[in-house]
C-alpha cells in the first residue's frame, strides 16, 4: 500500500466552482439533503465574498485536486465579550476518509478562529454518524447540548 499524498489546506478560490459543488453535494447527500440551484450559486458566491458576517471555506488538497471542504462563521456570542466560531460543514470524498483530511480541516478552523480571536469553536453532528464522531472525540469535547428547530 502506497501513503496517501500530501494533504493542502487552502482557501477557496474561484476556480473551485465545480469541486466545490461536486464536495458539498456529497456532503449534503450524506446527510440526505439537497438544495436548489440558486442556493449553490448564492453560497459560493458568499464564500467568495469579504463579508466577515458571511462563511468561509477551506479546501483540502491532494495532488492539486480538491478532496475535502469546510464551511466556518464567526459570530456575535452573549455569553462573550469575542465572536466564537460555528462549524457547519466538513467533508472527506470517501476515497480519502481515513488519511487526516478531516482533522486537518478542523485543526485549519482552530487555527482560523485563533487569528481572529474567537475562544470557542463548536459543530453539530447526527447522532448516529459513528465514523465522524470518532473523530471528533479526539479532537473536541462533546457537550450534553440538544438541538431544538421550528416545526417546518
Amino acid at each position: 500500500m502506497t501513503d496517501p499524498a500530501p494533504t493542502i489546506i487552502r482557501p477557496l478560490q474561484a476556480a473551485d466552482q465545480a469541486d466545490w459543488h461536486k464536495l458539498w453535494t456529497g456532503y449534503l447527500t450524506f446527510y440526505g439533503s439537497t438544495v436548489a440551484d440558486d442556493v449553490y450559486t448564492s453560497t459560493f458566491a458568499r464564500l467568495l465574498g469579504d463579508d466577515e458576517q458571511d462563511y468561509h471555506c477551506l479546501i483540502a488538497e491532494q495532488d492539486s485536486k480538491p478532496v475535502g471542504l469546510v464551511h466556518y462563521l464567526f459570530h456575535r456570542h452573549c455569553w462573550r465579550i469575542e465572536n466564537v466560531c460555528y462549524l457547519q460543514d466538513l467533508y472527506a470524498d470517501p476515497t480519502v476518509r481515513g488519511q487526516g483530511v478531516g482533522r486537518k480541516l478542523i485543526e485549519a478552523v482552530y487555527a482560523a478562529a485563533d487569528t481572529a480571536g474567537a475562544p470557542s469553536v463548536y459543530w453539530l453532528t447526527q447522532d448516529d454518524n459513528q465514523t465522524g464522531r470518532q473523530l471528533y472525540d479526539r479532537v473536541g469535547q462533546l457537550t450534553n447540548f440538544i438541538k431544538y428547530q421550528r416545526p417546518a
